[in-house]
């Protein structure tokens, strides 16, 4: 058993371009871990220039220099962020204070109805589950006030580190948007010739997540916009916030919207009570997500991402454990990836003897 084991990974794993594949893979995996905080300005500058990346070689391939389209989705860039941090933060920031004002409120008010709930149904719920019940609800509200009051104690580093933000990333992206061809000359550079099986997976990879990031990134907008109109309509509170966070949770598959729907119940629960108004925005919020999940998500990522349902469950859970919000985010991505390296591992090694099958079933006399 030992000798076939070992059999195995010799012919597997002595290949020198496997080899190369794995140290570059493990090479990333420690230089975000150990360096990803330090580096996080230039960590988003460089997914922020792979997206708008895409909108220069669209120019270029409108006859327009690379240069002139570089400054002109540059520009375009800088017109999103002045929007985003003159029209749209401040609304958030104001509704997210309105919303901590109002929090002590609505855990109040949904308290005052789960104690009548022992009157109305004594044969399914007991006082003594709601007084549990109740301890709860208190010990996770005073945890999530001692962390609103740290992130208070930092905001003056918070607010240095977000003027950091502001300069650093904005200069970043230009730079790996201007030298792109530049840097990554000098970055092959360092790596060895034989690397035709990192180059395949890199390919791989770079088409998919490629038009999966920009799937996504209208999939928010179109699910944010849908919400905030609908929700605006229905007059329901926070409705700019809760659909900010109703498009960001599409990049948490299955898992977002769930999420989400407790924060929607919350505040309507809150604002009408167990009324029609209440429904409506349940009801509502259950559509707009269907409608995402049937129709949007197929039509915008259609056989961009071949990874089955399950896989993408399993990529959120494992992920999620190690990074915690952050691998939430990027765990499709990184199971993109993860399924690329396998797929190039097998095809490397299979190929070879699927076509020497094939050819020796071709020089067999047929009977």
């Amino acid at each position: 058993m030992i000798k076939l084991l070992k059999d195995w990974l010799n012919r597997r794993f002595s290949d020198p371009q496997m080899f190369i594949l794995g140290f570059l893979l493990l090479l990333g995996f420690i230089f975000i871990f150990y360096l990803g905080q330090m580096l996080a300005p230039m960590l988003a500058a460089i997914v922020i220039a792979y997206l708008l990346d895409s909108m220069v070689n669209s120019l270029q391939r409108l006859r327009i220099p690379r240069i002139v389209g570089v400054f002109l989705v540059f520009l375009f860039f800088l017109a999103c962020l002045f929007f985003l941090i003159i029209g749209l933060l401040p609304l958030i920031s104001r509704q997210i204070g309105q919303l901590i004002q109002q929090f002590p409120i609505m855990v109040g008010a949904i308290q005052k109805q789960l104690i009548l709930l022992p009157e109305k149904y004594p044969d399914f719920i007991t006082a003594g589950q709601i007084r549990d019940l109740l301890a709860f609800i208190t010990s996770e509200f005073m945890g999530l006030a001692q962390q609103l009051l740290s992130l208070s104690l930092a905001s003056v580093r918070g607010f240095i580190m977000a003027i950091v933000y502001l300069i650093l990333v904005p200069l970043l992206v230009f730079f790996f948007l201007k030298d792109k061809f530049l840097i990554l000359n000098w970055i092959t550079g360092f790596l060895p010739e034989n690397r035709g099986l990192a180059t395949e997976v890199w390919k791989n990879v770079n088409n998919q997540i490629l038009n999966y990031v920009r799937g996504k990134v209208w999939e928010i907008v179109i699910v944010w916009a849908i919400t905030y109109a609908t929700f605006s309509y229905l007059k329901l509170q926070f409705s700019m916030l809760l659909a900010l966070f109703t498009g960001l949770s599409v990049l948490i598959p299955y898992i977002g919207a769930t999420i989400m729907l407790f924060p929607v119940i919350l505040i309507a629960f809150f604002q009408w009570g167990l009324g029609t108004e209440f429904v409506y925005a349940v009801v509502a919020y259950g559509i707009i997500q269907a409608l995402d999940g049937n129709l949007l998500a197929p039509l915008l990522l259609s056989e961009v991402v071949d990874l089955h349902p399950v896989a993408v469950i399993a990529a959120v859970l494992v992920f999620g454990g190690l990074w915690g919000i952050w691998g939430l985010f990027f765990a499709i991505p990184l199971a993109t990836l993860f399924h690329a390296v396998l797929k190039a591992w097998y095809n490397h090694f299979a190929t070879p003897k699927s076509i020497e099958k094939e050819y020796l079933a071709m020089e067999q006399p047929q009977e």
